[in-house]
Protein backbone atom coordinates (compact mmCIF):
# COMPACT_ATOMS: atom_id res chain seq x y z
CA UNK A 1 0.00 0.00 0.00
CA UNK A 2 1.84 3.15 -0.90
CA UNK A 3 1.60 6.56 1.59
CA UNK A 4 -0.86 8.00 -0.06
CA UNK A 5 -3.84 5.39 0.64
CA UNK A 6 -2.10 4.63 4.10
CA UNK A 7 -2.75 8.32 5.22
CA UNK A 8 -6.42 8.05 3.45
CA UNK A 9 -6.95 4.90 5.21
CA UNK A 10 -5.70 6.27 8.75
CA UNK A 11 -7.66 9.61 8.36
CA UNK A 12 -10.48 7.23 7.59
CA UNK A 13 -10.13 5.58 10.79
CA UNK A 14 -9.67 8.40 12.74
CA UNK A 15 -13.16 10.01 11.12
CA UNK A 16 -15.22 6.86 12.18
CA UNK A 17 -13.62 7.15 15.87
CA UNK A 18 -14.56 10.76 15.62
CA UNK A 19 -18.40 10.01 14.72
CA UNK A 20 -18.52 6.99 16.76
CA UNK A 21 -17.52 8.82 19.95
CA UNK A 22 -20.02 11.81 18.74
CA UNK A 23 -22.88 9.55 18.30
CA UNK A 24 -22.18 7.10 21.98
CA UNK A 25 -21.84 10.32 23.72
CA UNK A 26 -24.87 12.52 23.07
CA UNK A 27 -26.91 8.92 23.96
CA UNK A 28 -25.66 9.04 27.45
CA UNK A 29 -25.14 12.99 27.86
CA UNK A 30 -27.00 16.05 27.15
CA UNK A 31 -24.57 18.65 27.47
CA UNK A 32 -22.80 16.35 24.93
CA UNK A 33 -22.06 18.61 21.51
CA UNK A 34 -24.72 17.84 18.43
CA UNK A 35 -22.01 18.85 15.47
CA UNK A 36 -24.34 16.67 13.51
CA UNK A 37 -27.10 19.34 14.13
CA UNK A 38 -24.72 22.11 12.14
CA UNK A 39 -23.48 19.66 9.57
CA UNK A 40 -27.43 19.35 8.55
CA UNK A 41 -28.18 22.86 8.43
CA UNK A 42 -25.03 23.35 7.10
CA UNK A 43 -26.56 20.84 4.14
CA UNK A 44 -29.53 22.08 3.81
CA UNK A 45 -27.97 26.02 3.19
CA UNK A 46 -25.47 24.57 0.73
CA UNK A 47 -28.21 22.48 -1.46
CA UNK A 48 -30.35 25.72 -1.65
CA UNK A 49 -27.52 27.83 -2.70
CA UNK A 50 -26.93 25.28 -5.42
CA UNK A 51 -30.45 25.84 -6.52
CA UNK A 52 -31.66 22.25 -5.34
CA UNK A 53 -34.44 21.17 -2.59
CA UNK A 54 -32.61 19.44 0.23
CA UNK A 55 -32.97 15.85 1.37
CA UNK A 56 -35.01 15.34 4.88
CA UNK A 57 -35.30 12.86 7.26
CA UNK A 58 -33.03 9.69 6.90
CA UNK A 59 -31.48 10.84 3.60
CA UNK A 60 -30.19 14.45 5.16
CA UNK A 61 -29.01 12.60 8.42
CA UNK A 62 -27.24 10.29 5.46
CA UNK A 63 -25.56 12.95 3.24
CA UNK A 64 -24.51 14.50 6.25
CA UNK A 65 -23.02 11.97 7.74
CA UNK A 66 -21.13 11.03 4.31
CA UNK A 67 -20.13 14.52 4.16
CA UNK A 68 -18.58 14.62 7.62
CA UNK A 69 -16.33 11.25 7.42
CA UNK A 70 -15.17 12.59 4.33
CA UNK A 71 -14.24 15.83 5.25
CA UNK A 72 -12.27 14.72 8.10
CA UNK A 73 -10.72 12.33 6.72
CA UNK A 74 -9.28 14.49 4.44
CA UNK A 75 -8.10 17.02 7.02
CA UNK A 76 -6.79 13.79 9.40
CA UNK A 77 -4.83 12.39 6.26
CA UNK A 78 -2.55 15.21 6.76
CA UNK A 79 -1.08 13.76 9.79
CA UNK A 80 0.69 11.48 7.51
CA UNK A 81 2.76 13.90 5.64
CA UNK A 82 6.07 14.78 7.40
CA UNK A 83 7.87 11.94 7.68
CA UNK A 84 7.53 9.10 10.66
CA UNK A 85 8.82 11.80 13.20
CA UNK A 86 6.28 13.38 15.41
CA UNK A 87 3.06 11.53 13.86
CA UNK A 88 1.31 11.53 17.04
CA UNK A 89 2.20 15.26 18.12
CA UNK A 90 0.92 16.24 14.58
CA UNK A 91 -2.17 13.84 15.26
CA UNK A 92 -2.87 15.82 18.35
CA UNK A 93 -2.05 19.43 16.88
CA UNK A 94 -4.34 19.04 14.13
CA UNK A 95 -7.13 17.74 16.16
CA UNK A 96 -6.67 20.44 18.49
CA UNK A 97 -6.50 23.25 15.34
CA UNK A 98 -9.92 22.00 13.73
CA UNK A 99 -11.25 21.26 17.24
CA UNK A 100 -10.79 25.03 17.76
CA UNK A 101 -12.41 25.72 14.68
CA UNK A 102 -15.38 23.70 14.75
CA UNK A 103 -16.37 26.02 17.58
CA UNK A 104 -15.83 29.18 15.60
CA UNK A 105 -16.39 28.39 11.53
CA UNK A 106 -20.50 27.96 12.03
CA UNK A 107 -20.66 31.52 13.51
CA UNK A 108 -18.99 32.54 10.67
CA UNK A 109 -20.89 30.74 8.04
CA UNK A 110 -24.12 32.08 9.72
CA UNK A 111 -24.83 28.62 11.36
CA UNK A 112 -26.25 28.18 15.07
CA UNK A 113 -23.36 27.47 16.89
CA UNK A 114 -25.34 26.45 20.13
CA UNK A 115 -25.36 22.62 19.74
CA UNK A 116 -21.27 23.13 20.20
CA UNK A 117 -21.56 25.64 22.50
CA UNK A 118 -24.22 24.55 24.99
CA UNK A 119 -21.76 24.86 27.84
CA UNK A 120 -18.26 24.87 28.67
CA UNK A 121 -18.09 20.96 28.99
CA UNK A 122 -19.50 20.85 25.37
CA UNK A 123 -16.95 23.36 24.15
CA UNK A 124 -14.44 21.48 25.99
CA UNK A 125 -15.87 17.92 24.44
CA UNK A 126 -15.61 19.56 20.94
CA UNK A 127 -12.25 19.99 20.82
CA UNK A 128 -11.61 16.47 23.16
CA UNK A 129 -12.84 14.44 20.49
CA UNK A 130 -11.28 16.04 17.24
CA UNK A 131 -8.16 15.66 19.52
CA UNK A 132 -8.70 11.70 19.51
CA UNK A 133 -9.87 11.33 15.83
CA UNK A 134 -6.62 13.24 15.23
CA UNK A 135 -4.45 11.06 17.49
CA UNK A 136 -6.59 7.54 16.05
CA UNK A 137 -5.67 8.55 12.75
CA UNK A 138 -1.98 9.03 13.53
CA UNK A 139 -1.75 5.53 15.53
CA UNK A 140 -3.15 4.22 12.51
CA UNK A 141 -0.77 5.61 10.17
CA UNK A 142 1.61 4.87 12.01
CA UNK A 143 1.32 1.28 12.91
CA UNK A 144 0.82 0.60 8.60
CA UNK A 145 3.86 2.42 8.12
CA UNK A 146 5.24 -0.10 10.60
CA UNK A 147 3.87 -3.25 9.42
CA UNK A 148 5.14 -2.86 5.64
CA UNK A 149 8.83 -2.85 7.76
Amino acid sequence: MNVFNKNMLGGLIGAIILNVIHSAAKRFDAKAPAIDEIGEEAMKKTVRAAGFEPPKGNALVAATFGADVASNAMLYSMIGYGGDKHTLLRGALLGTVVGLATLTIPEQAGLDAKPIKKTERTKIMTVAWYIIGGMAAALAIKAMRNHGK
